[in-house]
């Protein structure tokens, strides 16, 4: 889930990569409601041609693979050839011949104009750093009449944020990421990711706030293990934590995400912003 962010910050880098490969299914299992959520909003019908921008492992392009058929094509995009690999060793485990990647920015496209049917983005919108330059680069490779889908987090203060980074910041303060830095949250406000759509030419606009499951098929230590790992908009507050502070830190995490334990999996419940519009 990468494209260009203000501070350009290495999403690809060898870190995540490793943790991304490690996590790949239990990574895939957690975001399942939430990719099915979004392929289910975009209404990808078969024989269709579907850009994903800043598809990172390869969600929702390859379930949105599944949906539009033989005939149809779905292109998964982003600025991590590393993370596209993932993406392709995925897809080729499934069998799916109607799906490529394509290292690319969303605010630069490889495409002609009116090239696609379909447009999706799942948390990715949120680190474009110009989002209406990147959108209204969209638009343009979006045939007329075609939808643009987006789903991006809602609010910090929920428990799947404040149970794990909520703590960190309790003890170390300062910035919970840098000012000038990709911001997750950037459009949790309700409307401003429909004004952003707006400002790039979009129509039909609509946008609404979901409530959906979010489940980790393992132990709360293993989620922490992870949310560390992939955690690249939070990584300069994490590294300004003391060393002789994260026992402590570990302990409190452990506590508040084993509230959401129900012996098999941790069980969130996370906000998320749908909005689409179209060409």
């Amino acid at each position: 889930m990468t494209s260009r962010s203000e501070s350009a910050p290495d999403w690809g880098n060898q870190y995540r990569l490793v943790a991304s490969e490690k996590w790949k299914a239990k990574s895939a299992a957690m975001g399942r409601a939430v990719t099915d959520a979004l392929v289910e909003y975009a209404q990808p019908a078969p024989g269709m041609r579907v850009i994903d921008l800043a598809s990172g492992t390869g969600e929702p392009a390859i379930s949105l693979a599944s949906r539009v058929g033989e005939h149809g094509h779905v292109t998964a995009t982003d600025l991590s050839p590393g993370l596209l690999e993932i993406a392709d060793q995925r897809a080729q485990a499934r069998g799916l011949k109607n799906f490529t990647t394509q290292q690319a920015d969303a605010h630069s496209l490889p495409y002609p104009a009116d090239s696609f049917d379909l447009a999706t983005s799942r948390f990715g919108v949120m680190f474009f750093s110009d989002p209406v330059r990147a959108l209204a680069e969209l638009r343009r490779v979006l045939r007329p009449g075609a939808r643009a889908c987006f789903l991006a987090w809602g609010s910090f203060d929920q428990p799947y944020w404040q149970s794990m980074m909520g703590v960190v910041h309790r003890h170390v303060g300062g910035p919970l990421r840098p000012p000038d830095g990709p911001d997750p949250f950037k459009f949790a406000a309700p409307g401003s990711l429909s004004a952003v759509l707006r400002s790039a030419g979009f129509d039909a606009i609509e946008e609404e706030i979901r409530t959906l499951p979010w489940m980790w098929p393992g132990p709360v230590e293993e989620l922490w293990e992870y949310a560390q790992s992939v955690a690249v908009p939070f990584r300069p507050m994490l590294e300004r934590v003391p060393a002789e502070q994260w026992p402590q830190i570990h302990g409190e995490v452990h506590a508040a995400v084993r509230q959401f334990w129900d012996g098999e999996k941790v069980a969130f419940r996370v906000s998320v912003v749908m909005a689409s519009g179209k060409k």
